[in-house]
């Protein structure tokens, strides 16, 4: 029985990916305590919507917001992203695939009547912030 093959370049990169978190980033969590602070309540890594198997950073479920605070990396930042130097093949696919992932996520969400706010990690939390609870604050009856 042949040995597991890795998706990584080497085992340096391989570590290295698997310590990157998928929730609880730096970028959310400074997001996230501003929105607490000021008395939001949310869920947190959840499906918005349990038809869809998409799941976003920042719910609410009763304005029917989700909210997404994108990697720049994983993602495809045109300002900050960059090019992988191993494995470019893999990985340029890789990223384009997750930013058609991004937009259909949008659509379908959209269809479904949810306002979906994207945010880049690179943002400034108390901006973000502050748009996300202008929107709440919009869309409550």
């Amino acid at each position: 029985m042949p040995a597991y093959e890795s998706w990584a370049s080497s085992p340096a990169s391989r570590k290295v990916m698997r310590a990157n978190k998928s929730r609880d980033t730096a970028p959310e969590l400074a997001v996230r305590r501003l929105l607490h602070a000021e008395g939001f309540r949310y869920r947190v890594n959840h499906r918005p919507d349990t038809g869809l198997r998409r799941t976003a950073d920042i719910v609410f479920s009763k304005q029917r917001i989700a909210v997404f605070i994108d990697g720049c990396y994983w993602h495809a930042c045109a300002e900050h992203g960059t090019t992988a130097r191993a494995n470019a093949g893999y990985w340029s696919s890789k990223l384009a695939s997750n930013v058609a992932r991004d937009r259909d996520t949008n659509e379908q969400l959209r269809a479904r009547g949810w306002t979906v706010l994207r945010f880049w990690e690179h943002e400034d939390p108390v901006t973000v912030a502050r748009a996300i609870a202008d929107s709440v604050r919009q869309s409550e009856p």
